[in-house]
C-alpha cells in the first residue's frame, strides 16, 4: 500500500510535467540495478557523452528514493516526463501509472544478458504482476542477444515480439574488448595488490525469493577453504537483494582467503580477475562464457528450485556449459581434481549470442538515434 502510494505520487508529478514540451536531446536513465560504468546503462551513457556531447543525460539510480523525496518525486519525475529517450536496466513500477509520450522511446536493456531461471511475468503474481504488466506496456524497444532470448523475454516482459530487437547488449562489447578488460584487471590489482598472484574463485550464487532477509550462502566456507590450494582466494559476489542482509565477520575471512566483493561496483572486473566461476542459476554465466574460463555449477537445491522455486526456461543440467555438482562434497571432490578448462563454450555461446563483434552499441544507436 505504501509503495503504491509512492508510485502514484511520482505519477502525479510526471503527469504535471508531461504538459511541458518534450526535449528530444534529453536522455533519462533508470539504472536501479547497475549504475557502474560496466553495466549496460553506464556503457551507453559513456558512448553518448563521446558521440553526442549536446545530449543532456539524467540518471535515476538505486541511491535515489524516499530518502531524497524532493529529488525523486519532483526532479526525477520532471526529467523523465520531458525525456525524448528513456533507457532502463530494471523494472520501474511507477511507470504503471505514467503514460509516456508517443514521441518518446522507452528502451529496456535489462541488467542480464540472458536468464536460466524464469523471471518477470513468468513468475510474478498478484498485484506485482499487474503493475509489472502495465509498466512494461511503455517499452518501445526491448534489446536482447539472440532469438532464443527474444522468445523468453517476450513472455517475461509481456512485450510483443515486434518490439524486441536482437542487437546484442552493450556490456558484451566491453567483455569482448581484451584491451579494456586488461585495464580493468590492472586497476583492480592496484586496489587489491595482495590478490594479484592468487587464483581467484568467483562464487556468485543467485537470488532465492524466500531468503531475502535471511540469506544463506549454501556453502560451508570453513570446510571449502580447507580444500582450496594455498594460493586460492574465494571472492563472494552475492545478489544485491541478499548482500544488503549479509556481512562477513572479520574473524571469518580465514586469513584473507575469503573476500566479500558483493559491494564492489564492477562485476565485469571481478569476472576479468577470476580464474573460475562457481555459481548455480545466476545469469552471470552468459557473460562469463565469453571469457573461455571454467565454470562449476553448484546446484545444491536443484530439485527444490525446479519444482517449488522459479523453475527454468531450459533443461538445466544439459543446458549449462560446465559440470553440475549437487552438494558440497561433490564440489570439493571436483575442486581437488581441478575444475579443468572450458576452452570451447562454442555451442552455448552460439545459442546465447547472435553477435560477437563488439558492435552492439553501434547497432543500438542506429536504431534509437538514426541519422
Amino acid at each position: 500500500m505504501i509503495k503504491r502510494a509512492g508510485y502514484l505520487l511520482f505519477a502525479f508529478f510526471f503527469a504535471v510535467f508531461r504538459l511541458c514540451p518534450l526535449q528530444r536531446n534529453k536522455v533519462f536513465f533508470v539504472a536501479t540495478h547497475d549504475d557502474s560504468d560496466e553495466g549496460n546503462i553506464g556503457i551507453v551513457a559513456a558512448a553518448l557523452r563521446e558521440r553526442e556531447p549536446d545530449m543532456k543525460l539524467v540518471f535515476l539510480t538505486k541511491r535515489d528514493g524516499i530518502r531524497h523525496p524532493f529529488s525523486f518525486f519532483v526532479v526525477k519525475a520532471y526529467h523523465m516526463a520531458r525525456a525524448g529517450t528513456i533507457f532502463m536496466d530494471n523494472e520501474f513500477m511507477p511507470m504503471a501509472y505514467t503514460p509516456v509520450s508517443k514521441k518518446a522511446k522507452v528502451v529496456q536493456l535489462w541488467h542480464g544478458t540472458g536468464s536460466i531461471k524464469k523471471f518477470g511475468l513468468d513468475v510474478e503474481q498478484g498485484q506485482v504482476a499487474v503493475l509489472a504488466e502495465k509498466a512494461n506496456r511503455r517499452i518501445t524497444h526491448l534489446i536482447v542477444n539472440s532469438e532464443l532470448t527474444k522468445r523468453q523475454y517476450a513472455s517475461a516482459f509481456g512485450v510483443p515480439e515486434e518490439r524486441i530487437f536482437v542487437l546484442g547488449l552493450p556490456r558484451t562489447d566491453l567483455i569482448l574488448d581484451g584491451e579494456k578488460m586488461e585495464e580493468k584487471r590492472a586497476l583492480f590489482y592496484r586496489e587489491f595488490p595482495s590478490l594479484e598472484n592468487k587464483r581467484c574463485i568467483l562464487y556468485a550464487p543467485t537470488f532465492r525469493d524466500d531468503e531475502t532477509e535471511s540469506p544463506s550462502l549454501g556453502l560451508d566456507l570453513e570446510h571449502f577453504v580447507n580444500v582450496m590450494g594455498p594460493e586460492d582466494v574465494l571472492l563472494l559476489r552475492l545478489h544485491p537483494h541478499v548482500a544488503r542482509h549479509f556481512s562477513l565477520p572479520e574473524d571469518e575471512c580465514f586469513g584473507g582467503r575469503v573476500v566479500n566483493m558483493s559491494d564492489y561496483r564492477g562485476v565485469t572486473t571481478l569476472m576479468a580477475v577470476s580464474d573460475c566461476l562457481v555459481t548455480d542459476y545466476s545469469s552471470i554465466i552468459f557473460e562469463y562464457c565469453l571469457l573461455g574460463k571454467p565454470m562449476i555449477f553448484y546446484a545444491c537445491d536443484l530439485d527444490v528450485f525446479r519444482e517449488s522455486g522459479r523453475g527454468f526456461y531450459e533443461e538445466y543440467e544439459s543446458y549449462v556449459p560446465g559440470p553440475v555438482v549437487r552438494n558440497q562434497r561433490e564440489l570439493e571432490e571436483l575442486w581437488r581434481k581441478g575444475p579443468g578448462t572450458e576452452e570451447d563454450h562454442g555451442k552455448f555461446c552460439r545459442t546465447t549470442f547472435q553477435y560477437l563483434d563488439q558492435n552492439a552499441v553501434n547497432r543500438l544507436f542506429q536504431l534509437i538515434f538514426p541519422g
